[in-house]
């Protein structure tokens, strides 16, 4: 069988047979990947010569909110099953968009980093989604995570959400096996690990700086100089 078609039905095979009950929010990881044990905790930062190249945007281009021209960014890779980066985005994502994203002080830029196939599957699909509806639709799946991602078919509840959307069985089960959105979602993934060091979600690098963890507005004020 041809590797492309081994990676997609990979993909819709776990998406089909994952189930619930991994407290830590992670169903499989690749091997290379380094889980941190406690929201908020801290790695090495990031090689100063990294800022310029953190930069270049993937095959897939980069998912930006904000002023294209604003004095400071913020990177985070994330993972879509991920409980730490739920509770970033459920305590304090939405006041530090409104104080710095919407005012025009950063660009926010997420990036792909799914530590298990459920997560690929999902931002796979968020990715599928015409652009102005990928920042709702990850914003819907970390509302509402717990409801798909540890659940006994989440593959049925991930639809049953996205449907909001407007997908339906067809686009979702084409948009599982589109090779590629799933390749420019590794390209992401492989990069940040050999490139930037990036070893757990969420990651965030704040102009450059790497930072490993669940943020909380006042670290990021401190970082920001807000």
């Amino acid at each position: 069988m041809a590797q492309t078609s081994r990676s997609t039905l990979m993909i819709l095979a776990a998406v089909v047979v994952v189930a619930a009950g991994a407290v830590t929010g992670y169903v499989t990881r690749p091997s290379s990947v380094v889980i941190e044990g406690e929201a908020g905790s801290a790695t090495t930062a990031a090689p100063a010569q990294t800022s310029d190249a953190l930069m270049v945007a993937g095959p897939l281009g980069d998912m930006v909110l904000g002023d294209p021209n604003a004095p400071n960014t913020v990177i985070e890779y994330a993972s879509m099953t991920c409980t730490h980066c739920q509770a970033f985005h459920a305590n304090t994502y939405r006041p530090f968009k409104e104080k710095y994203v919407d005012t025009g002080k950063v660009k926010f830029i997420l990036r792909e980093y799914p530590l298990d196939p459920l997560a690929t599957a999902a931002i796979v699909v968020a990715r599928c989604a015409p652009k102005e509806q990928f920042f709702p639709l990850v914003d819907l799946m970390f509302d509402k995570q717990r409801e798909w991602a540890f659940v006994q078919n989440p593959s049925e509840a991930l639809f049953n959400l996205v449907r909001q959307a407007g997908f339906t069985q067809d686009s979702f089960r084409a948009c599982l096996t589109n090779q590629e959105i799933l390749d420019g979602v590794r390209w992401v993934q492989n990069r940040a690990s050999k490139e930037f060091g990036v070893n757990s979600t969420p990651t965030f690098f704040i102009n450059g700086k790497k930072v490993a963890g669940a943020q909380t507005l006042e670290e990021l004020d401190a970082a920001l100089g807000g």
